[in-house]
């Protein structure tokens, strides 16, 4: 790999939690105005007719992306990333873009502390320091105790959880399938998912709504896009920590468009839980210096 690769692939990540933090707010404004499994499955639509074309035009076409030998756990992994959009989406609602992405950021640190019971990896007492640390930051967030506290503050750290999970048992599949056939079982299993409720909970867009939902369809592609291209020019363990730009991004757009504010308690714990997130990543670079 190439200096040019990691310099191209940090500003293709860079990117990436752009697109992601604009789609983001697309769908908090949408969700606020109709029913969050409709919204949803129609991005994932989008996405499934995205992952079909992409997978029709490599060799072997969407049958060979499709051929996998662990459709049990593909089948999970796509159930647990359209669940986890769901939650997040929810999330965005009742706490804002702000809030919700600061105890999001926790994923790596619960990715790191399951990665033991689950994929059997050995996690030295340095990243569990950092787990504990990142996990201060998320009680400084939630100021359990002082008042504040609801039940709709775990809203995101259930999401965070989904998307630990959804990350864990990618990481497994990766043994025996290709990057390009759990693509295309995310998408396509998250579609035919929530296809059945979604359209029972299907509401009717109007106005300038139906111009929001295509672009922030349009979002989702572009950003995997962006995602994918960004995996095959850098190593993952090399540009995964900029991948917190999302909360950057994602709070200047809630403080700029729907008016939320950044407390000092979310801002220290946020930065808390960045700094610890960070740490494992990069103990996890010096550890599998090849990548995934």
């Amino acid at each position: 790999m190439t200096e040019q690769n990691v310099r191209l692939g940090i500003l293709l990540m860079i990117l990436t939690s752009a697109i992601f933090s604009l789609q983001d707010a697309i769908s908090r404004h949408l969700a606020a105005e109709y029913n969050i499994l409709m919204i949803v499955m129609i991005r994932y639509w989008f996405f499934a007719a995205f992952v079909i074309t992409v997978a029709s035009r490599k060799a072997g076409g969407w049958r060979a992306a499709a051929r996998t030998a662990q459709p049990g756990v593909q089948m999970a992994r796509g159930l647990c990333l359209a669940l986890e959009i769901c939650v997040m989406v929810a999330s965005f609602v009742v706490l804002g873009l702000v809030e919700s992405h600061a105890v999001f950021a926790c994923y790596p640190l619960l990715v790191a502390a399951l990665s033991g019971p689950i994929l059997g990896e050995r996690v030295g007492w340095r990243r569990w320091t950092a787990i504990a640390i990142g996990f201060v930051g998320i009680l400084v967030i939630l100021q359990p105790g002082r008042g504040v506290f609801s039940a709709s503050a775990l809203i995101p750290l259930a999401s965070a959880a989904l998307f630990a999970l959804y990350g864990l048992l990618t990481r497994y599949v990766s043994r025996r399938d290709s990057s390009a056939t759990s693509f295309f079982w995310t998408g396509c299993v998250g579609a035919v998912a929530l296809t059945p409720p979604g359209l029972w909970m299907w509401q009717p867009l109007h106005g300038a709504d139906i111009a929001w939902m295509g672009i922030l369809c349009v979002l989702a592609a572009l950003g995997h896009y962006c995602l994918i291209r960004c995996y095959e020019v850098a190593e993952a363990s090399a540009v995964q920590p900029f991948a917190y730009l999302q909360l950057v991004f994602a709070s200047a757009v809630g403080v700029a468009v729907f008016g939320e504010r950044i407390t000092p308690a979310t801002a220290l714990g946020a930065a808390i839980v960045t700094s610890a997130g960070i740490f494992t990543l990069l103990r996890a670079r010096r550890r599998i210096p090849v990548g995934r």
